[in-house]
């Protein structure tokens, strides 16, 4: 089985659950039963600004402890950014942060690097923008190579969120150490076809991030037709194989095409049932037990 990584935005913070640091987010992994980690490139985790050579050594001395050898780090990359001035050398900037990652990761012992392509930004076309991400990319990716990192360009910002053209991307960027970090639960949301998705991208595909959800209907109240509109749903966190995501046939369709990467569970949005520490423990637990039952 795939080795399964927590992602430590999980217990960061940002929806008002529990804030661990890392020490803490790397005891609560290995105290749930996950093989290794996938840590947030970013306060309050770990960023470039704060890592230095001994607290690298020191925290890859504690992974290997924990016998937790297995990382991923989760960069937040944006490729098209402030395209509005191109005075500042912004792709440049952005693909020196990947290159830190990488540098980064491998200093920690791991040897990927999850990251996003970019927002669609007004200041230029679509095709330019792609061009401009796949340069960033290839370049990054040669440089990478020195570090024996690949990077996982994960289906999360718009370019390139739809399958297809992140599989277009990855063929153009044309370099083995970049690779996709391929989630259902974008297509899903997109009502592709998850399993079709998953055929294709199951070759390039290297790392994956879960999570499910429920869709929850939104209504806008029109007074002068004395009813109500419908709104874009309102997406629900809810338990692993509680939601609406066929996960099952994503998984059956990812390893009959030869995925083998690893797998990272994420709570990246306020969960159905609160963000206390009990509930972020069960749903923690419960994935892997998903996992396990497949």
């Amino acid at each position: 089985m795939s080795t399964l990584l927590l992602h430590s935005v999980s217990y960061a913070g940002f929806w008002g659950q529990p804030a661990l640091t890392v020490e803490q987010l790397i005891d609560k992994a290995k105290e749930l039963g996950f093989g290794g980690v996938m840590l947030a490139a970013k306060r309050p985790h770990v960023s470039i600004l704060d890592y230095n050579e001994a607290a690298r050594t020191k925290l890859r001395r504690l992974l290997e402890k924990k016998k937790l050898k297995n990382l991923c780090l989760a960069g937040y990359s944006n490729l098209t950014a402030d395209l509005e001035h191109p005075d500042v050398p912004t792709l440049e900037i952005q693909t020196q942060y990947l290159i830190e990652l990488a540098k980064l990761a491998h200093d920690l012992g791991g040897s990927m690097v999850r990251i996003f392509t970019g927002y669609e930004n007004p200041a230029h076309d679509y095709t330019r923008q792609l061009r401009m991400i796949a340069a960033g990319l290839r370049e990054a990716a040669k440089r990478a190579a020195d570090y024996n990192v690949t990077f996982a360009v994960q289906n999360h910002h718009d370019l390139a969120v739809g399958y297809e053209t992140l599989h277009d991307l990855i063929t153009q960027v044309n370099h083995p150490n970049c690779r996709a970090g391929f989630d259902a639960w974008a297509p899903a949301l997109h009502g592709a076809d998850l399993t079709q998705a998953a055929i294709l991208m199951a070759p390039i595909t290297v790392h994956t991030t879960v999570a499910d959800y429920v869709k929850r209907p939104r209504y806008k109240y029109d007074s002068a037709l004395v009813n109500y509109r419908e709104g874009l749903p309102f997406i629900q966190a809810v338990p692993m194989g509680e939601g609406f995501i066929d996960y099952k046939s994503f998984f059956e369709s990812l390893a009959e095409g030869g995925f083998n990467g690893s797998i990272a569970y994420e709570m990246c949005s306020p969960l159905l049932h609160g963000s206390d520490m009990k509930t972020l423990d069960r749903y923690a637990r419960h994935f892997i037990e998903y996992m396990q039952s497949q």
